[in-house]
């Protein structure tokens, strides 16, 4: 295949700024895309205080796009920086993207989000016109991104750098759609002519999710099971029949990791690297957190960890409904993470009440987070949806064997025992009730018990290439076919 020119637009990518999943994929499959042999430029709102926070340098590009929005002309500099090989353009509106949260206060949402990101989408296509070649993708990212196929159709065609540009766009939680109230239109000179129920319009109300899946020339999702529920009343968020009418151009691609970050066998955080083929560090990486939060040391007690957002959507309420149940049967939890105040408040207690046998602790911390993978047996994630979910692909690269519920890019990845005993690397469970995921728990500890199954089930999961590579060749097939 030709080398290509690829611009991704995306709300979020890490190592600059991230709230979640998003982060990782516009931070990472850039590089895999670069790496086989395509140009990839990455551009974001300038988010002044995340890129201090995480200590990335920027240089101006001594150049600024003027922009009119909600009755103001404004003038929008941009910088750039250089990651690993990897440019990043990014747009500069203090007033818009310097604040507190990418997308509002903690809890909430910032009332002016449309402006904020129908702006940056604006800027961006002028900035991509700008780069000295012709695009050939534009690909683009969630409900934050999905003006851009419209705009790009309607309002941009002018610009021959980006006018024959196809456009992919990536849906990685259909439940964030960007709905906001039509005055929106005129304030924002959005093409009211798709404001109608076959495109954008939606209860009477803009929807950018529906503007992306109606215009893009390709739809992709985070994974095939999930690129297939979408389009059920049960995880279609009501899209599923509107996404019926364009599942020509869909399709689901499993998200990878950064498997250059994410390795035991070097991951400077740990007390003790190991692999697939030496795994006495993993041994000792339980007993230091079994240490650091004070629970018993013992090297057979099994240790169940989780890493999650406490939401509903991650079934929390089905830990919390087996947590005391599991301690009574002498087992170990660890939970990092924060989001529900009810849940938290839950959480604390029971660690509170069992500390040589669970802790909790709340908020992010990777550090912390790599303890865990590394030190923990079981991995917990019962999520009720998940588009694609990167814990469970962290915890089997740690070899940390994971029980999941079987839905979307859970089950596209982790390969369950019942099913497939020698290739298995953890379990599946498929009703989301406490009684299903207590049944799966004690299949998983019936296996730890057994040293030569666990075993091979670990070396499964710490073999796995969860590498970006096979998704990348995927992606890049896509945009050829588009451009065929």
């Amino acid at each position: 295949m030709a080398k290509l020119n690829i611009v991704f637009i995306a709300s979020e990518a890490s190592p600059l700024a991230k709230t979640g999943g998003l982060a990782d994929v516009a931070g990472s499959l850039p590089h895999a895309l670069q790496h086989i042999g395509h140009k990839v430029t990455v551009i974001l709102p300038f988010y002044r205080r995340e890129l201090e926070k995480n200590g990335i340098s920027t240089k101006p590009m001594h150049t600024s796009i003027e922009m009119w929005a909600d009755g103001v002309q404004r003038q929008c500099p941009l910088h750039q920086a250089e990651i690993n090989g990897l440019h990043y353009i990014l747009i500069e509106q203090d007033d818009l993207y310097d604040r507190e949260g990418i997308y509002g206060p903690a809890g909430g949402a910032y009332e002016d989000n449309l402006l904020r990101f129908l702006l940056f989408d604006r800027v961006a296509l002028e900035a991509a016109a700008q780069l000295g070649k012709k695009v050939d993708i534009i690909h683009c990212h969630d409900w934050q991104t999905g003006m851009i196929p419209v705009l790009l159709k309607t309002q941009y065609q002018h610009h021959p750098a980006i006018a024959n540009a196809k456009t992919v766009y990536t849906i990685h939680n259909l439940a964030y759609q960007g709905n906001f109230p039509p005055e929106w239109i005129h304030r924002l000179g959005i093409p009211s002519h798709h404001f109608h129920p076959g495109d954008f319009e939606f209860h009477n109300q803009i929807n950018c999710m529906k503007a992306g899946i109606a215009s893009a020339d390709a739809i992709t999702t985070v994974s095939p099971s999930y690129a297939e529920e979408i389009l059920t009343p049960e995880y279609g968020c009501e899209l599923e029949g509107f996404l019926q009418l364009h599942t020509g151009k869909l399709s689901g691609i499993v998200n990878g990791l950064d498997i250059a970050d994410w390795d035991p066998s070097n991951d400077k955080s740990l007390v003790s690297n190991y692999g697939a083929g030496n795994t006495a560090g993993k041994k000792r990486c339980k007993a230091a957190l079994q240490k650091e939060f004070g629970l018993n040391v013992s090297a057979d007690t099994p240790l169940m960890v989780i890493i999650s957002r406490l939401a509903d959507q991650k079934g929390i309420d089905l830990l919390l409904a087996n947590a005391q149940r599991w301690i009574d049967r002498g087992y170990q939890i660890g939970v990092l993470g924060s989001g529900d105040p009810h849940s938290e408040e839950a959480l604390h207690r029971i660690a509170d009440a069992n500390p040589t046998q669970m802790f909790f602790y709340r908020g992010f911390n990777e550090s912390l987070a790599r303890h865990i993978y590394a030190g923990g047996d079981i991995f917990l994630m019962p999520s009720r949806f998940e588009p694609c979910g990167l814990g469970q692909l962290m915890a089997m690269r740690y070899g940390t064997v994971p029980v999941v519920r079987a839905t979307g890019g859970l089950r596209d990845t982790v390969t369950d025992h019942k099913q497939s005993r020698g290739a298995a690397t953890g379990i599946h469970f498929t009703d989301a009730t406490p009684e299903a995921f207590d049944e799966a728990v004690e299949y998983a500890i019936s296996l730890y018990g057994n040293k030569t199954i666990w075993a091979r089930i670990r070396s499964n999961a710490l073999k796995r290439d969860s590498s970006w590579e096979a998704s990348a060749s995927d992606y890049a097939d896509l945009y050829g076919h588009l451009l065929s």
